[in-house]
């Protein structure tokens, strides 16, 4: 008698691709991220004088041009947003209960909202003039 393969099993319901992509995202910005942290700490840290000529002149001179809020602006998002996707995945995994689940991601992503707003205005509404 020959042996009988029995059929693949069929899902019953339609997965979300949500976490293939949150799953994507995580790899593409821990990429970029290292990138941009990089070049921070190289631009902040070694290029032209070291920490010494660091303060509040330099950071103001720095945010003066587009092209640093922005960089800056990419790297705090991204930072945030990458931190939230992985603490959201641990939360998946470790609370039991819907009800801790809900609050620990209602807190979550209140603390990710106030400090991507408050950091995007301190970076766009700095004012060099203020010391």
């Amino acid at each position: 008698m020959a042996a009988v393969i029995e059929a693949p099993r069929t899902r019953v319901k339609a997965r979300s691709s949500f976490e293939m992509y949150s799953w994507l995202f995580m790899r593409m910005s821990g990429l970029l991220l290292v990138v941009l942290v990089l070049g921070h700490l190289f631009i902040m840290n070694i290029a032209g004088g070291g920490v010494h000529r660091l303060g509040f002149a330099f950071v103001a001179g720095r945010w003066a041009s587009p092209f640093w809020q922005v960089y800056d602006l990419a790297m705090l998002w991204l930072a945030q947003l990458h931190g939230t996707n992985g603490l959201r995945v641990i939360i998946n995994d470790y609370a039991q209960r819907p009800a801790s689940r809900f609050w620990l991601k209602m807190a979550l992503y209140t603390a990710t909202s106030l400090v991507m707003v408050l950091g995007t205005l301190v970076i766009f509404t700095f004012d060099p003039t203020m010391l």
